[in-house]
Formats: C-alpha cells, sequence, structure tokens
C-alpha cells in the first residue's frame, strides 16, 4: 500500500526535535510522498531544504494569506528560481482566509496577493494548493476570473457541496485531512461520496488537525492513513483501493512527486 501526504508543514516547530523519526514513521506507515508546505518566504526556503536533504519529501512555495503583504519582484525572482527545482511540486499555500481578518482593507491585500500568485503558477507552469477559510464566495469569483489555465486543490476542503460541484466543473481538486474523521464532520462526508474519485486527495496539514483516533495529538504524516481508512469507508473500498486512487490522483495533479 502506498499514500502521499498531499499536504503538511515539517517546517513548524513542533518537529524541530524528531524530523528524522517523523518522516521514517510515515515511510513505516506506507507514505511515499510528503509535500511540506511553504506560508512564508523564510519557510519557504526551508521547505525547499527540507526536500532537497530528505527522500520522499517534496515543497511547496508561497504566502499564505495571513502574511498577506505587498509582494515585490524580488519575491516574484525567489519563487520562479524555486520552482526549477525539480523537488518544488506546487506553488502554495496560498489563498484567503476571512477567519481571522475583517478588515476591508487587509482583505483586499489578500486578495491582490492570491491572484498575483496564480498568475506567476501559470507562468510557471506548477499547480496551485489553496488555503480557504470563511472566503469561498470570494475565493470562488477569483478562481473562476484568475484561475483559466491552471489546476490545483483546495485544501482542508471546507465549503459546501454546492461549491464543490462548481471546483469539480473546473478541474480542480479537493483535499481532505483529519476533520473528516470527527464527528461533527457534517457535510464533509457528503462531499467526499459525491465526490469524483480521481479528485480527491488525502493530507494531514500536520502538525495540526489530528484525525480520529489520534485527535488532541501532534498530528504527523503516518497519520494520514486514518484520513484514507476514512475515505474508503465513505467509498465502500478497501483501504489497499483508496490508497491506490488518492495517490494516482496525487501524481496527477503534482506532477513533479512521479517523476523522482
Amino acid at each position: 500500500m502506498e499514500l502521499v501526504d498531499t499536504h503538511a508543514h515539517l517546517n513548524d516547530e513542533k518537529f524541530s526535535e524528531d524530523l528524522a523519526e517523523v518522516v521514517a514513521r510515515a515511510k513505516e506507515a506506507g507514505v511515499s510522498g510528503i509535500i511540506n508546505m511553504g506560508d512564508t518566504m523564510e519557510s519557504s526556503a526551508r521547505v525547499v531544504e527540507l526536500a532537497g536533504a530528505m527522500e520522499g519529501l517534496f515543497a511547496g512555495v508561497g504566502i499564505h494569506p495571513e502574511e498577506a503583504r505587498e509582494m515585490t519582484g524580488e519575491d516574484d525572482d525567489r519563487l520562479a528560481a524555486w520552482a526549477e527545482n525539480p523537488k518544488v511540486a506546487a506553488i502554495g499555500e496560498i489563498g484567503l482566509d476571512y477567519y481571522w481578518e475583517k478588515d476591508p482593507e487587509r482583505r483586499l491585500l489578500q486578495k491582490k496577493m492570491f491572484i498575483r500568485q496564480l498568475d506567476l503558477a501559470r507562468q510557471l507552469h506548477l499547480p496551485v494548493c489553496i488555503h480557504d477559510r470563511e472566503a469561498h464566495g470570494d475565493l470562488l469569483a477569483i478562481l473562476k476570473r484568475e484561475g483559466k489555465g491552471l489546476r490545483g486543490v483546495l485544501h482542508c476542503y471546507s465549503g459546501s457541496l454546492e461549491m464543490a460541484r462548481d471546483i469539480f466543473r473546473m478541474g480542480w481538486f479537493i483535499g481532505v485531512d483529519g476533520p473528516l474523521t470527527f464527528k461533527n464532520a457534517a457535510k464533509l462526508p457528503e462531499i467526499i461520496a459525491y465526490a469524483p474519485r480521481d479528485m480527491v486527495l488525502v493530507e494531514t496539514d500536520a502538525p495540526y488537525m489530528a484525525p480520529v483516533p489520534v485527535r488532541g495529538k501532534r498530528n504527523e504524516p503516518a497519520y494520514v492513513r486514518h484520513v484514507a481508512e476514512k475515505v474508503a469507508e465513505i467509498w465502500g473500498v478497501s483501504l489497499e483501493e483508496a490508497a491506490a486512487q488518492t495517490t494516482r490522483n496525487a501524481e496527477h495533479i503534482y506532477t513533479k512527486i512521479k517523476s523522482l
């Protein structure tokens, strides 16, 4: 059995003491690839460094909406240089976050930065990994307007079934993590049951949101297996089938992980 954790943050300080052991446990659990997402220019540099140093690690580079600021030409140049690295699989984690940000001007800055990074991803021929928290309307409108010629993933999907239908029609993927396994998962199991099986990815968002039965602990890539188990249950297939399908999906959207 082979799994890909398509979204983690192993550069987080919570892994500073035992990163090698965390990666080893993931391999033992059948996780053949981990995409480690940056959220600032500094953390993007770090995930590129880790990808180069550790087998099975890949990187996403970009600026998270919580870090919204005016981007510079130097930012563009650094992202473009990283994109040439064979282990940089995506521009991400980028997007919109209105949960924390209520100020209209700051939200506008998020949108400007998001659009700029979408355009950069198009030029660099890379997929995008998108963060969307309580910004569904604006984010979908931007993707419909600015996402032409792009493919990507709405990570830790939290939108409605109606929004998911739009996302799938656009040829975009959704990523699911620990919340799918929670008792209060609400609409998410229904969305996974509806979703085309070739448009779903499994992820951890480690160290956050550990799935049942390890909820409350520090999350890590080995636990993506529990997310895949829940997907298998919803689809009515074996864990091996769900793992194979979601791994094919990961290799389809994040093509660099298949080439190495």
